[in-house]
Formats: C-alpha cells, sequence, structure tokens
C-alpha cells in the first residue's frame, strides 16, 4: 500500500520519554524563573486533565450504578445523562477509542435491564435459554452519540410453537422498551421483532445456510444480511447460546467462498469520495454541495473492507482496530500499513461524531455530511491520506478475490 502518511505507533513509555525529551530541550533556553514558570504550568495542566477524567468516571460510575433497579423513565433519563457525559467528554480529549468503549458498556448495561423489564413484562420465565445478539456499530463495540437497534435474539433449540410465540410476543415487547429508553427503532428492520432477526439455534442455522448459498430471490439482499451477521456480539442473555450461534455464522462465512466473494466484490465497488488527481470529491449542486457523505463515502468502505479481510482470515474479532491489530500480527499488514489504516479509522469516525454532536445541539440537521473546506488545510489532508489508504485496501481485495 503506497500511500503513508501516520508514523510507526511507539509505546507509553516512549512517548513520554520523547514528550519529556522535548521539555528538557527547551530548559537550557530559559532563566531560573522561567523554568519554574513553565514547570508549575505543566503540573497545574497535568492536574487539571486529571481531575477532568476522574470526574467524567465518577459521574458516569454514579449513574451506571442506578440501571440494574430502574424503570424505563428512568432509564432514557440515565441514557441522556450517559450520553452527555461522553459528549463532553470527547470534545475535551477527542478520544474515539475512550468514546467507543464507554458508549458500548452503558449501552451493553441498558439494553441488559431493557431485557429483564421485558422478561418481567411477559409474566412467566422464558420457557427456553435465549441470547440477546447485537450486530453494526454496536457489534463491533463502536458506539457513539446516536444509536439504533440492532439486535437478534436465539433460543435454545426443543422448543413447540407456544415457545415460538412467547419470543415473537418477548421480542415485541423488547423492541419497544428499547425505544422508550432511547435506542431508535432500525429504519432498516434488523431488530428481532421482525421474524428473520429471531429464532432457535437449529433455524438461525437453516436461515444462515440458504443466506450464505444464495438460495433467496435478492442476491443483494443476501449480501447485506451476510454484511450485517458477520459484526454479531453477545451483549445478554445465555452466552453459551451465543457463541455457539456467532462460532457458526463465522464457520459458514469461511467455508463458502461464493458468499465471502459476494461481499468483498460489494466491498471493492463502495465508491470513495475521491475525484480528479485524488482530490476530495464533494457534491456539485443541490443541498450538499460543497460536501460528501463521510459515512458512505469514507467510514463504511474502511470498515467493510477491514472485515471481509478479517473474515477471510479466520479472525474472531468485531472491532474495526482490533481486526486491524490481529491481521497486521498475521502479516496480513505491514505495522506501518496497519498504523495508517488506524489512524485513517480514528480521523474519519472523530468527524462522523463531531457531525453527530452538531445534530445533538441543533446546529445542523444532518449527522452525514462535511464540507471538507470548512477543516483547517492540515486536517483535510490527513481526511484524503484516509481516503487513499481504503483506496489501496480496495485495490488489494480486488487483486486477492479475483474480481472481475
Amino acid at each position: 500500500m503506497p500511500h503513508q502518511l501516520y508514523p510507526p505507533e511507539i509505546s507509553d513509555a516512549e512517548l513520554l520519554q520523547e514528550l519529556m525529551g522535548r521539555v528538557h530541550g527547551y530548559l537550557p533556553l530559559l532563566d531560573l524563573g522561567e523554568i519554574s514558570e513553565l514547570l508549575r504550568a505543566l503540573k497545574k495542566e497535568a492536574r487539571e486533565e486529571l481531575e477532568d477524567l476522574s470526574s467524567f468516571t465518577v459521574k458516569q460510575q454514579q449513574l451506571l450504578s442506578t440501571i440494574a433497579t430502574a424503570d424505563c423513565h428512568t432509564l432514557l433519563k440515565i441514557h441522556e445523562q450517559l450520553n452527555a457525559i461522553e459528549m463532553e467528554r470527547f470534545l475535551r480529549f477527542y478520544s474515539v477509542p475512550a468514546l467507543h468503549e464507554s458508549c458500548t458498556a452503558y449501552r451493553d448495561a441498558l439494553a441488559g435491564r431493557a431485557l429483564e423489564i421485558a422478561v418481567e413484562e411477559m409474566g412467566t420465565p422464558p420457557p427456553l435459554p435465549f441470547a440477546l445478539i447485537s450486530m453494526g456499530s454496536d457489534g463491533r463495540e463502536e458506539q457513539t452519540l446516536i444509536t439504533d437497534q440492532d439486535y437478534l435474539i436465539v433460543y435454545g433449540d426443543g422448543g413447540s410453537e407456544k415457545d415460538d410465540d412467547y419470543f415473537r410476543h418477548f421480542s415485541e415487547t423488547l423492541v419497544e422498551r428499547l425505544a422508550e429508553i432511547g435506542f431508535k427503532k432500525c429504519t432498516g428492520e434488523i431488530m428481532p421483532s421482525f421474524d428473520k432477526w429471531r429464532g432457535s439455534l437449529a433455524s438461525w442455522q437453516r436461515r444462515l445456510l440458504s443466506i450464505v448459498r444464495y438460495e433467496c430471490e435478492d442476491i443483494g439482499k443476501n449480501v447485506m444480511d451476510l454484511i450485517v451477521i458477520s459484526d454479531a456480539r453477545y451483549v445478554a442473555g445465555d452466552r453459551e447460546l451465543a457463541e455457539e450461534l456467532i462460532s457458526r455464522i463465522r464457520g459458514l462465512e469461511q467455508d463458502n467462498f461464493q458468499a465471502l466473494w459476494g461481499m468483498a466484490k460489494a466491498a471493492t465497488e463502495m465508491r470513495l469520495a475521491l475525484g480528479f488527481l485524488k482530490k476530495i470529491w464533494t457534491e456539485g449542486s443541490g443541498e450538499h454541495k460543497g460536501e460528501f457523505n463521510l459515512k458512505l463515502l469514507a467510514w463504511a468502505p474502511l470498515v467493510m473492507n477491514v472485515r471481509i479481510l478479517a473474515i477471510n482470515q479466520g479472525i474472531p474479532a468485531t472491532s474495526t482496530v482490533r481486526r486491524i491489530e490481529l491481521l497486521e500480527k498475521e502479516r496480513s499488514f505491514s505495522g506501518n500499513t496497519a498504523r495508517g489504516l488506524i489512524e485513517a479509522y480514528r480521523i474519519l469516525t472523530k468527524h462522523r461524531i463531531l457531525l453527530q454532536i452538531k445534530v445533538i445541539k441543533g446546529i445542523q440537521d444532518d449527522a452525514y455530511h462535511l464540507n471538507p473546506y470548512s477543516l483547517p488545510s492540515d486536517e483535510r489532508e490527513r481526511i484524503r491520506h484516509a481516503l487513499l489508504l481504503v483506496e489501496d485496501l480496495q485495490k488489494i481485495i480486488h487483486t486477492n478475490f479475483s474480481i472481475m
């Protein structure tokens, strides 16, 4: 991959040594009073940063401790407060991995409590073991400030038609409770209230085989369903049952080259926001003139193409960054390439989150379109290089899968 922008990653100890080296490099230029002033300022700044981090953590832990006994009305308020804390922390530190980790953790806790409430409302305990599994950004542990429902439910085999009916009603209840606590309903209908996203382990096996063998008439829909379930991750319920289904999903995708080839073809054909002379392409007219869809033309192609390589190499991780790290470990990527892709992911995701914040604050209505020329030139160049890295990645997959 010829396009490189980012240096090799260094350890925390090396980073600290480098930063302190810079400080010590300034000291010989200063007199005694200036040295004291500089060191006091550094100490004050570090203390304030630590205090801010501690404050965010304490507030979050206090809210998390109340989830276990809260009703839906209270859960919505908790969710909103947790989102507000995370938005404030992001604007303070701009850490994409910190936001992903935090949002994913508290949404798992909220979804788990919603599941308990739905069981209570059913009046009788579930007749079979079952599990809630997430997909999409939640499945990749890449939750951000705006979320919707991307879940499926699997339950044990050996049940009756009455048991199937129980889980249908339960799933419908769960979807409504999740909506009440701030998980928007999925516009793509990827929710267990729809039959195709709910079933026993045996019925899931049949459904998966049908998908990977392209037995349905709509091949495009088959490919999209494969893409969605590729990021499956356990959230709540019977972990062993969930892991069994997830294992079968991974195995079937790996063992059916036609299915994987279909996903690879879709990934390499995803358009990028690159135009003439590899400059960032933007809309030439219309409502979004001078902007481009950051999600569809940059971020999604990166996530999608990394996913294809990870599945092909049998990597079980779902997180995009972790997938890249493991692809480097098994030598699909060089260290420099992996570093570049990770930083590309973070720069694109950072701007996706900033667009979400603008929507949350009422500054704009759209959380997808970005005007690159509203950014400083160096930031715009980072986005352009991220796009070039994704283009290189598409070329590798195009060659590896012999896509014509």
